[in-house]
């Protein structure tokens, strides 16, 4: 999730396990600690995009971290505070639930988690999108009025619950609408007869309404877009070919393999100018339509001097970023 969340998240459940004992201090050290694994973008500085991308929700992410890190964030915590009644045990349980809760959120969204790290399994829920304001704002309301109570004002507690209570029952929600527009899309698919292999399906940016999927055939993509707003249950897909064949010559390629990992095999390429485009398929398109082919995630890869394949992230270009959160409205609203 984004970082607001992931702090909001930490100094909440930081309130829950030590907010009686240290007040605002726990808010504070909750905040900072659900921040930490995502320290992990640093790796951008010092190595390529791919290997960056490989790190990002690893190690940093995973149960085994969260172990490791607290006892020594709760030992630097009861130090600067060691005038506080909290024990180092206590700040270091508080630690290891800021943390945990960190990667068990991200788990949610499309990037997911390697939890189980060193194992490489990484767990994508794909029920939520990476910033959900009806997920954030209850519980960034409810911490932030809880700060203005004494620690010890029953209030305090009960305010900063609601919003844990709020936002879980709304993450549940979305858990269940992934499930309802799943059918949604594998009913389209069989009524319009489609044979396909696997569906994909997640929310669109900022909100848990318009859905959409990737389905998998032996040779196109097809990608859908299902509003619960919708006042049909008919859903129009857009086709792009595989044409694995045409780029059967850097298939092979160490670097290409390492993305095809990554991105979990929904893939595209396309040849260009400069060499190829390499489009993750998970994180959706630029905008909506047949004349919409701009993936949001993807890799310029050409060869350097040495005869090399390298890839380059490419930011997407957002001429017009009204425009499409007016289009993103409008679809949301159905058709």
């Amino acid at each position: 999730m984004d970082s607001l969340t992931q702090i909001v998240l930490g100094a909440s459940v930081a309130e829950v396990a030590l907010g009686k004992k240290v007040g605002n201090k726990a808010i504070l050290w909750g905040a900072i600690a659900g921040t930490i694994p995502d320290l992990d973008v640093l790796a951008k500085q010092f190595t390529d995009i791919v290997t960056a991308n490989e790190i990002h929700r690893g190690f940093s992410h995973s149960i085994l971290f969260c172990v490791i890190a607290a006892p020594i964030l709760g030992w630097i915590a009861n130090k600067i505070h060691a005038k506080e009644a909290a024990s180092w045990r206590e700040w270091s349980n508080l630690m290891f639930w800021c943390l945990v809760t960190h990667p068990l959120l991200d788990a949610h969204t499309t990037w997911g988690t390697q939890l189980f790290w060193p194992f490489e399994l990484r767990v994508s829920y794909q029920n939520i999108f990476v910033a959900d304001p009806l997920y954030t704002v209850p519980f960034l309301a409810c911490v932030a009025i809880a700060m203005f109570y004494k620690r010890n004002n029953p209030k305090r507690a009960n305010i900063n619950k609601l919003g844990i209570i709020i936002s879980t029952s709304y993450m549940a929600i979305t858990l269940l609408l992934k499930g309802y527009t799943y059918f949604k899309f594998e009913d389209s698919l069989k009524h319009q007869q489609i044979d396909y292999n696997e569906i994909s399906n997640r929310p669109t940016p900022l909100n848990s309404v318009l859905w959409t999927a990737n389905v998998d055939t032996d040779s196109s993509y097809f990608i859908g877009y299902y509003s619960i707003f919708d006042k049909s249950d008919q859903i129009e897909f857009q086709s792009f070919e595989k044409n694995r064949g045409a780029f059967r010559n850097i298939l092979d390629e160490d670097i290409v393999k390492r993305l095809i990992k990554m991105c979990k095999g929904w893939y595209l390429i396309q040849k260009t100018e400069e060499g190829y485009t390499f489009s993750d398929m998970r994180f959706g398109m630029m905008g909506f339509g047949e004349q919409t082919k701009n993936f949001v995630f993807q890799y310029q890869l050409s060869y350097d001097e040495h005869g090399e394949l390298i890839a380059t992230h490419t930011q997407p270009k957002v001429e017009n970023a009204g425009e499409l959160f007016s289009l993103l409205w409008k679809r949301v609203k159905g058709v």
